[in-house]
């Protein structure tokens, strides 16, 4: 049943993709409203997402800041922006990998909202990244990251990179810490099945990021991650703890 569903949403997300986005973006185009784009694209990622069977519970939305941030979290799974993403009460942008760009009208649809691209395997672009996100930052937009770099093998957090620090310490925003619960036992690294159960997305109070220059993120990374770690049960503790 979950192969016979998760096959069933993967068609109709194509379908959207095909004969929906395209008029979308092309709206955006003539009417300059990405807001408009982005939460109907929410919408129908609510709605897969529970077609997949997967219930997700929000703890701790009253510690979203109001104003530009960014958010923090832990990646164990591929459902993880499924149902993280959604469940921010504020539009953010993201930091993809360059490949998604390339898909045609998706990759269109990215640029329109304000996602940024970036080569993991060239430090170059990662560097250039943090500029375009810090410029987007203080015209208001929040941006998500996934802080490990890529998804846990064993959903037990892993070390967190640099550039999200880098970014909230120069444009003086808070970070907020998100520990995502639960998303690994539904669909593991590698598999391309999704089965039903519940996600849990803790948002934690924030970090004040201007309070930390760029000699002391290191210390901000450490605070953020052990912050993220509080949120997650036993099995999703990180190797060391």
């Amino acid at each position: 049943m979950a192969i016979i569903r998760t096959a069933f949403v993967a068609l109709m997300l194509a379908l959207a993709v095909l004969f929906v986005l395209p008029w979308l973006v092309l709206g955006v185009v003539i009417i300059d409203r990405p807001d408009r784009m982005y939460w109907l694209a929410m919408k129908i990622v609510r709605s897969a997402t529970r077609l997949l069977g997967v219930r997700v519970h929000v703890e701790g939305l009253e510690n979203v800041p109001r104003g530009p941030c960014v958010f923090v979290a832990n990646h164990t799974s591929t459902i993880d922006p499924m149902a993280l993403i959604p469940a921010i009460p504020q539009r953010v942008g993201i930091v993809v990998k360059r490949e998604l760009f390339r898909i045609p009208i998706f990759g269109t649809a990215m640029r329109v909202v304000q996602f940024v691209s970036v080569d993991r395997s060239d430090k170059e672009s990662t560097t250039a990244v943090v500029p375009l996100a810090e410029q987007h930052l203080r015209n208001g937009l929040s941006y998500m990251f996934f802080s490990e770099g890529t998804r846990s093998e064993d959903g037990r957090l892993r070390p967190f990179k640099r550039g999200a620090f880098t970014l909230a310490i120069n444009a003086r925003v808070p970070v907020v810490p998100v520990s995502i619960v639960g998303a690994h036992r539904l669909m593991k690294k590698g598999h391309n099945v999704v089965y039903p159960g519940e996600v849990t997305i803790r948002f934690a109070p924030p970090v004040d990021a201007s309070a930390y220059t760029i000699e002391q993120r290191g210390d901000l990374i450490a605070r953020v991650q052990a912050v993220v770690a509080a949120g997650l049960p036993q099995d999703q503790q990180p190797v060391s703890s």
